[in-house]
């Protein structure tokens, strides 16, 4: 069963994707900011991060690049609603820095869902 690490620091997003995602058959843990996802994912690394960018302690492009330089196939999705922040400078960054994939909160869960299905292909 795929892994999935999402790393948010809203607490309702973060357990709203983690129910939907554990509907749709994957193990799923959540931390709240990306020094934790970091220390999480070093003692289990995931098959796939959905990462935050706007996070307090280590925001989620310091998580991206640290997470990519450490293991280079890591597979990202980065995910922003930015506040009061026009994020889609920090999405593209995101990507830039190899997230396979960038979302605007609120995003369409359908969209989530297939896109997982294309990172993570079933292996039997």
């Amino acid at each position: 069963m795929p892994y999935i690490l999402i790393i948010d620091d809203d607490n309702s997003v973060n357990r709203m994707l983690q129910h939907v995602l554990e509907d749709a058959g994957y193990e799923v843990t959540g931390a709240p900011n990306g020094r934790a996802g970091i220390e999480s994912f070093r003692k289990r690394p995931a098959d796939l991060l959905i990462v935050d960018i706007l996070m307090p302690e280590k925001d989620g492009l310091e998580t991206i690049m640290e997470l990519k330089e450490e293991n280079p196939d890591v597979k990202i999705i980065a995910i922003s609603g930015g506040g009061r922040f026009d994020t889609s400078d920090y999405l593209e960054t995101a990507k830039l820095l190899g997230a396979q994939l960038i979302l605007t909160k609120p995003f369409d869960l359908s969209k989530l869902l297939q896109s997982i299905k294309e990172l993570l292909p079933v292996t039997d």
